[in-house]
């Protein structure tokens, strides 16, 4: 029988401290103010889900039933990251302390953006085991900076993960007009850019990038 790892331990427990903090504040307050970022938590934790099964067949799929499995995974992987955009609603409220607020929305956040990192680091370890370690890299960063282009979607657009099948062609062309004049959206590619920096180098601290090293 397996034992559950200390760092699985750890995101049970971030889980607890967040949903805990949440509980308390509605019971101090009688308000549900804060109540949506379960519902972001979850659609973070979609990817780690997708890319533990994904991991855990990594030695039954071959390179089209990874990169088919991909698919999904890059579709919500932006759901991670983007929990960190919540921060935007810390605001003065009456009855509670705004540190209290601080808190309770970094806990969500920061289990959400572990769930992300997580989640990637399993489809690394699957993606070099099939491909180079070179191509793992790639992958890697593609992701980063895709999942990063889809926090400014769902934050300033506000489109969610499964518009791409709701609203295609508003979204194709929300997406090609930033491609095709992208001084005319500084902040696209400035939110786009600065946090692909910022969760590259989450990943590398976190020893993501050793990943690909201890499988070749």
């Amino acid at each position: 029988m397996k034992t559950i790892s200390a760092k699985t331990i750890a995101l049970l427990l971030f889980c607890l401290l967040s949903v805990s903090l949440l509980i308390l504040r509605v019971l101090y307050t009688g308000q549900f103010t804060f109540v949506f970022l379960t519902w972001n938590l979850f659609l973070a934790y979609i990817p780690m889900g997708l890319s533990t099964l994904v991991y855990l067949k990594r030695t039954e799929i071959n390179r089209s039933q990874f990169w088919l499995a991909t698919l999904p995974w890059l579709l919500f992987f932006p759901n991670a990251p983007y929990i960190l955009t919540d921060l935007f609603h810390l605001m003065p409220r009456p009855g509670i302390s705004e540190w209290y607020d601080l808190l309770l929305i970094l806990s969500f956040a920061i289990t959400g953006l572990l769930f992300g990192l997580l989640s990637l680091r399993n489809m690394h370890k699957t993606i070099v085991r099939l491909h180079s370690s070179f191509t793992s890299y790639l992958f890697v960063v593609a992701s980063i900076f895709l999942g990063s282009f889809g926090v400014y979607l769902g934050r300033f657009e506000r489109y969610n993960s499964w518009d791409i099948l709701r609203a295609p062609e508003e979204l194709f062309v929300d997406i090609t007009q930033r491609l095709a004049h992208p001084l005319h959206y500084t902040t696209t590619w400035g939110l786009t850019l600065g946090m692909g920096v910022l969760l590259t180098l989450l990943y590398v601290l976190m020893g993501g990038a050793e990943t690909g090293e201890k499988n070749r």
